[in-house]
């Protein structure tokens, strides 16, 4: 479990200034199309938005009150806010259950499903060990043994209880907390782009940071979204890439052990722990995932993250839809993608 962060692995469009643009058909093929693009910075990252619609002169309006929807549900899940929700959660849940408003109570409950579906690989209780690992407001540091013992000691998402007919949330050990920042980005995402489709846009990307991209429709004149993912070795050189999917309604989710790191006596530490060990992830580069949702992307690439290839060929029967690309280091081209593709006839079980 991982908090995302915003390092640009992929490689949509270049983020400035917004800009609105007509693109006028031929005589008599109705109105023209027009183009918006924008930015804004809230959650830790950068979101950027691409808006295409004929005949709409209000894509600047609609971008904003996207925008506006990315600020509130920073302001709700940010555990770095002290008025958040989560943050209030965090201070009081392991004392009293503490009575939660029900969209983040909904998201909540979805959290633990995947903690529960992947054994833990996913666990929103990762907090502990992110401050201990000094990847909360640092570079990262190498932490005593018993620091970390003490700390795995408050993680888990079995200690996490949830009230559905009091709508609460309680700590069972004393010290734990959450931490969204793994996921949030694409539940924000998803809200976007249900936000778009109430005002009726039917071609837009959404990018959150380059870790979430989202692909609503098609471009004008296209049948995909094309998005390329960087290359893992190399994730800030933009001439690098490693993959391009095509996004039809679907969203493209990364985790990278590059995106925060640090190095000790030869050994690389990431801020991507395996909940259940305590202890950072080793042996990999990055994992995208192409899903249905922000949400289950997110979720996804952090639990896949955490179990490598091998295990996640037998979880993916449960999203049989679900895309999975590893990246793993090798020392002849760097690194080496290995997929993980739907099975032709699988069927969920969640």
């Amino acid at each position: 479990m991982a908090m995302k962060c915003g390092l640009a692995p992929i490689l949509v469009f270049l983020v400035g200034a917004p800009t609105l643009v007509c693109s006028l058909g031929a005589p008599g093929s109705g109105p023209a199309v027009a183009h918006y693009s924008g930015s804004h910075v809230s959650m830790g990252t950068t979101y950027g938005i691409q808006l295409y619609g004929a005949g709409r002169g209000d894509l600047p309006l609609v971008a904003e009150r996207a925008f506006d929807e990315v600020d509130r549900i920073d302001r709700l899940m940010s555990v770095y806010k002290r008025n958040s929700s989560v943050s209030f959660i965090n201070r009081r849940a392991g004392r009293e259950p503490v009575l939660v408003e029900p969209e983040l109570f909904d998201f909540l409950q979805r959290c633990l499903a995947f903690s529960r579906q992947s054994q833990g690989a996913f666990d929103v209780t990762v907090h502990p060990l992110m401050k201990v690992w000094g990847f909360f407001r640092g570079p990262g540091r190498l932490p005593p043994e018993r620091e970390l013992r003490n700390a795995l000691q408050t993680v888990g998402y079995r200690k996490l209880s949830l009230d559905p007919g009091r709508r609460t949330v309680q700590f069972l050990r004393e010290g734990m907390a959450l931490d969204l920042g793994g996921i949030a980005k694409g539940y924000a995402v998803d809200r976007v782009v249900s936000l778009l489709r109430e005002y009726r846009i039917e071609s837009a990307l959404v990018n959150a940071g380059g870790s979430t991209v989202f692909g609503l429709g098609t471009p004008p004149g296209k049948t995909a979204w094309r998005v390329r993912v960087r290359d893992p070795v190399s994730p800030r050189d933009p001439q690098k890439s490693a993959l391009t999917v095509s996004l039809e309604n679907q969203c493209l989710s990364i985790s990278g052990s590059y995106e925060n790191s640090f190095v000790r006596e030869g050994v690389t530490y990431s801020h991507i722990m395996d909940p259940r060990t305590g202890r950072p992830v080793q042996g990999l580069l990055s994992v995208a995932v192409v899903a249905g949702s922000g949400m289950e992307g997110d979720a996804l690439d952090n639990a896949l993250f955490v179990m490598g290839p091998e295990k996640a060929r037998s979880y993916l029967k449960r999203y049989p839809q679900v895309q999975a690309y590893y990246f793993v280091p090798r020392e002849e081209k760097g690194w080496e993608m290995l997929s993980v593709l739907p099975v032709a006839g699988a069927g969920s079980s969640n």
